[in-house]
């Protein structure tokens, strides 16, 4: 590849001066991923369409003082656990943990001040033909209440031409629970096209999907099947094609905000395929996790705005996050979340981009 596949700067500073930097990987025909480490966000991931143009395709700021100002988890790296935890309680060897209420009556995204909100360490930069930078968290005992010193490591690598890589993995000095995931918003129109995802035709390579409660917590039953329900997308599908339908688990989530079992088995596998029709972006996400939470931005409300200054509103990004169940230490029948001191979290999920031929 011509020229340097990395490039690092400054991109902001906290309020006690501590720098936020950003890490810039080039892969070839002007892809791009920017990284920042306040929250290890991918803050932009720039990517070719049908037509030769690039756009940054993830929601986001411009300048990190939006990010500081709102906890939006725009691109950010979300833990010690993703998703929610009913009424922020589990038990673990018979202990029971209390978690932060901040979701109605659950736990959510980690806590008050989840990794989201941390300044991670950058710890090993490859220049390589695969340019990459690993980032470091240690989130000490009894943060956000969790059990356990985690030591928390995760890696972005560009590992094709229009191709990122992410893998995670954790570590613990004692049995804790953890369920990390990266909450990029994706628009395959741009990120300031100022167009909605519910024409982008999405596949989810799931038979299964969660039913939920009001509150997002999964209900106390077995997986539902998708057949015969606005939840299949075994096929391509418009995301806003039934998002409307009086269907009641429409109306729990407000839109799609459930997570779909893919059974992956620890094995790397396509989960799930984002066409967008304007611009002929094609985004294929493959993941070794056992959920795949597809959020339709239900709740952006145009109260903040973002990149080019345009207010996010509703729709206008589809977040789709790969992880472990969601109030998995509350379901027996679920995944299992926890980690014993001596065992590895390990977590890879790859967001691969093409572009429609005629």
């Amino acid at each position: 590849m011509a020229g340097s596949t990395i490039e690092k700067d400054v991109f902001g500073r906290l309020p006690d001066g501590r720098d936020v930097e950003r890490i810039v990987l080039r892969g070839a025909g002007g892809f791009e991923a920017r990284i920042i480490t306040h929250g290890a966000v991918l803050q932009a991931l720039i990517a070719p369409d049908a037509k030769g143009g690039h756009d940054d395709v993830v929601l986001g700021h411009d300048a990190f003082t939006g990010y500081l100002a709102e906890r939006k988890f725009f691109g950010a790296t979300v833990g010690r656990y993703a998703n929610r935890i009913a009424k922020g309680r589990f038990s673990l060897d018979g202990e029971t943990v209390q978690l932060a209420v901040n979701n109605g009556p659950n736990a959510l995204h980690g806590g008050l001040d989840g990794f989201d909100r941390k300044l991670w360490e950058i710890v090993e930069i490859d220049e390589g033909a695969e340019p990459a930078v690993t980032l470091a968290y240690t989130s000490p005992p009894g943060e956000e209440n969790y059990p356990g010193k985690l030591d928390v490591r995760l890696t972005y690598r560009v590992t094709g031409p229009s191709e990122l890589s992410l893998t995670m993995e954790a570590r613990s000095d004692r049995p804790t629970i953890v369920n990390l995931t990266n909450h990029s918003f994706f628009n395959l129109d741009g990120a300031t096209s100022g167009t909605s995802i519910l024409d982008h035709r999405l596949t989810v390579a799931a038979e299964h999907f969660l039913a939920i409660d009001p509150t997002a917590i999964p209900l106390p039953e077995p997986p539902r099947r998708v057949a015969g329900t606005p939840f299949d997308f075994r096929e391509a599908r418009p995301v806003g094609e039934r998002i409307r339908q009086g269907d009641q688990q429409l109306q729990n989530g407000r839109g799609y905000d459930h997570t779909y079992c893919l059974g992956r088995d620890g094995k790397l596998a396509l989960a799930a395929r984002l066409e967008a029709p304007r611009s002929g972006r094609i985004m294929e996400l493959f993941t070794d996790q056992p959920g795949l939470q597809v959020y339709s931005g239900n709740y952006l409300d145009g109260t903040v705005s973002g990149k080019g200054g345009k207010l996010i509103r509703q729709s206008d990004a589809i977040c789709l996050e790969p992880h472990i169940w969601p109030d998995a230490p509350n379901r027996p029948d679920f995944p299992s979340p926890r980690l014993d001191p001596g065992q590895v979290y390990r977590h890879h999920t790859v967001y691969r981009f093409a572009v429609r031929t005629p």
